[in-house]
């Protein structure tokens, strides 16, 4: 199974009969510990964890055309590994953007030393390549403005008791 190393986010590939221990359970994504590394596993991967795999349908697709809607299903899919929140009612995602066949993002992290930057870009663009017709996806980290909790949805305050 393909895993993401924490806080690289580089794949790398565990052995097919690994033990491992999950420690989060989130959005379709697990973080586990194996030999004593930290590794994010894709929901897509799932199965190999004796889990539900995490299966992406996008209604209404239509050929050629790459739809926001498919790309906000997918932000939603991507959780930060220590709050059990979205990223995009986290606020993390500051723009969104289709051109031709492209996907681009710029999102921020809610503290710029955070080390799951490099993961959570990382899950980001393996999961926008399940978006029909997406050739190619750009996520930049950006830290201006920084992120600060006035840029919570009110779902997210919501699940985070703050509303």
């Amino acid at each position: 199974m393909t895993a993401l190393r924490v806080p690289s986010g580089e794949a790398e590939t565990l052995p097919e009969a690994a033990e491992v221990t999950i420690s989060q359970a989130l959005g379709g994504s697990f973080s586990v510990e194996f030999e004593g590394r930290l590794y994010r596993i894709d929901g897509t991967q799932a199965d190999a964890l004796g889990k539900p795999a995490l299966e992406m349908h996008f209604a209404n697709a239509e050929p050629g055309i790459i739809k926001l809607e498919h790309v906000d299903q997918v932000l939603r899919t991507i959780y930060d590994p220590e709050i059990p929140v979205n990223i995009l009612d986290l606020g993390l995602v500051y723009a969104r953007r289709v051109e031709g066949r492209t996907v681009s993002i710029d999102m921020t992290l809610t503290a710029p030393a955070c080390g799951m930057g490099d993961v959570l870009r990382a899950e980001l663009i393996q999961r926008l390549q399940q978006v029909p017709n997406v050739d190619e996806v750009d996520v930049k980290l950006v830290f201006e403005p920084l992120w600060n909790r006035s840029m919570l949805s009110d779902v997210a305050k919501l699940e985070l008791g703050m509303l």
